[in-house]
């Protein structure tokens, strides 16, 4: 086998490899994306299922500060929506 043969070789093995870390790469950013697509959703429909509770549906003021509300973490949304009142979620999250 000729140093050229052997460099072809190579540059072919690395190639494959490059190529074999990418896609791994690539499935694991998208499960990560994935994942956090879920969650999101889930807060979201977390969110609208406690404003339904509280408040029966939800109307268009209370759909507008759903991603607001949904934004914050769990554990800091959760006791504003068992506490706060219609008007203070209004106050609170319209002008964000």
């Amino acid at each position: 086998m000729t140093l050229t043969e052997m460099y072809e070789e190579a540059m072919a093995d690395i190639r494959q490899e490059a190529k074999a870390e990418g896609r791994a790469e690539g499935r694991a950013e998208g499960r990560a994306e994935g994942r956090a697509e879920g969650e999101q959703r889930s807060s979201r429909r977390f969110v609208e299922t406690m404003l339904e509770t509280r408040f029966g549906a939800i109307d268009e003021e209370l759909a507008a500060i759903v991603a607001s509300i949904a934004s914050l973490p769990v554990e800091e949304y959760t006791p504003i929506l068992l506490n706060a009142s219609r008007a203070e979620l209004l106050a609170r999250f319209s002008a964000q």
